[in-house]
C-alpha cells in the first residue's frame, strides 16, 4: 500500500474527511426525520380512526437506515466498504430467493456470492482498471462455465442470464458506492474541481457519496409526491402504473434545482455538473425503480421482501441505486477522473 494512500486512510480515521458541509448535510437529514415523526404523531391525533401503520414503520425504518449509513460514512472507508458490501448481499440473497433456480444452480451461486467481497475489496483499494472488468467480463465468462461443468443444460441459458443480472445489478452497479467514495481528483481533470472546503481535498468522494444517496432518494419521494398531486397521464401503464408522466417530470425538475442548491456547497461540483447529474440522477432513478418494478411483476410478487417493515425489501429501497450509482459515478469519472 503506497504511502500516500496510508496518510490518506489514517487522516480519515482521524474523522479529517468530514468538512463542516458533510457534518452540516448528515444533520439536515436527522432533522427531517424528526419533523417527520412529529408530523406522523400529530396526524395521528388529528385522525385517530385511520391506520397509519404503514407510515409509522416508513419513518422508523428510514431511521434505521440514515443511522446505519450515517455511521458507515462517518467512522471509516473500510467500514464503509464492508457497510455497503453486506447491502449488497442483502439485495442479491434477496434476488436469489425470488427467481425460479435448479437444484444445480446452488453449487454456482456461492461464487456468485464470493465475487462481492473481490468486488468490493478492488472499488476500495482504487483498483480501477480491475474493478470495471471482474464482474462483466471475468464473472460473466466463469459462471457459465461452473454451470457447464455440473452437466445439467435443460434451462442452461436462463440459468446463466438470471445468474449474471443478479451480479450486474446488486453487486457491480452498486459496488461504485465505494468507487465514488475512495474517487481521487487529478490535477488534469477535465473540469476544475470548486473546491468548498480545503478539508474536501481529503476524501472528495464522502460529499459526492452523500450527495448521490440524498438526491436519489429525494427524487424518489419528489416523484411520488408530484405524482399523486398531478399525475393523469401513466409513464409505464403496464409495468408500474403509479408513475406518471408528471411524476417524472416533477421529480426531475425538483431533484435537479436541490442538486444545483447543494452540490456547489457541498462537494467539488460546480452549478452545471451539478444540474447535469442531478438530470441524470433523476431520470436514471426513474428506469432503476422500473427495472425492479418489472422484474416483481415478472415473478408474480408486490415486495421483494420484508425486511424493511413499511418500504418492503432491500430491493426494493436500493432498486433506483442500482441505476443512479454507476451513471452517476461514470459521469463524475469523465468530468473530474
Amino acid at each position: 500500500m503506497s504511502e500516500s494512500l496510508m496518510e490518506w486512510l489514517s487522516g480519515w480515521t482521524r474523522f479529517e474527511h468530514l468538512t463542516t458541509e458533510v457534518i452540516i448535510t448528515l444533520s439536515g437529514i436527522a432533522l427531517a426525520l424528526v419533523i417527520a415523526s412529529i408530523l406522523v404523531r400529530v396526524q395521528q391525533r388529528l385522525q385517530p380512526d385511520r391506520d397509519h401503520t404503514e407510515l409509522r414503520l416508513r419513518v422508523r425504518t428510514w431511521w434505521v437506515i440514515a443511522w446505519m449509513f450515517g455511521l458507515a460514512v462517518v467512522l471509516s472507508p473500510m467500514l464503509s466498504a464492508i457497510f455497503l458490501a453486506f447491502v449488497s448481499f442483502l439485495a442479491l440473497k434477496e434476488y436469489f430467493s425470488l427467481i425460479p433456480t435448479r437444484r444445480a444452480d446452488r453449487r454456482v451461486l456461492f461464487w456468485a456470492y464470493l465475487a462481492i467481497p473481490v468486488q468490493y475489496y478492488l472499488a476500495y483499494i482504487a483498483w480501477y482498471g480491475m474493478f470495471l472488468v471482474f464482474i462483466p467480463v471475468y464473472m460473466f465468462l466463469f459462471l457459465p462455465a461452473r454451470v457447464i461443468s455440473i452437466g445439467e443444460t435443460k434451462g442452461y441459458l436462463r440459468a446463466v442470464s438470471t445468474l449474471n443480472w443478479g451480479l450486474m445489478t446488486m453487486v457491480f452497479s452498486l459496488s461504485h458506492m465505494v468507487a465514488l467514495l475512495t474517487l481521487k481528483i487529478p490535477e488534469t481533470a477535465l473540469v476544475t474541481p470548486d473546491w468548498p472546503d480545503p478539508d474536501n481535498q481529503i476524501a472528495p468522494g464522502v460529499a459526492l457519496l452523500v450527495l448521490l444517496v440524498l438526491l436519489t432518494q429525494f427524487n424518489d419521494v419528489a416523484q411520488y409526491i408530484w405524482g399523486k398531486s398531478f399525475g393523469r397521464m401513466r409513464a409505464a401503464p403496464t409495468v408500474s402504473p403509479g408513475k406518471t408522466v408528471a411524476g417524472l417530470l416533477g421529480g426531475i425538475g425538483s431533484t435537479v434545482v436541490l442538486a444545483v442548491l447543494l452540490g456547489p456547497w457541498l462537494t467539488i461540483l460546480n452549478w452545471q455538473t451539478a444540474a447535469l447529474g442531478g438530470a441524470l440522477i433523476a431520470v436514471s432513478g426513474f428506469v432503476g425503480d422500473l427495472s425492479i418494478s418489472a422484474l416483481k411483476r415478472d415473478l408474480g410478487v408486490k415486495d421483494s421482501g420484508s425486511m424493511l417493515p413499511g418500504h418492503g425489501g432491500i430491493l426494493d429501497r436500493v432498486d433506483s441505486l442500482t441505476y443512479t450509482t454507476p451513471i452517476f459515478f461514470h459521469f463524475l469519472y469523465y468530468c473530474y477522473g
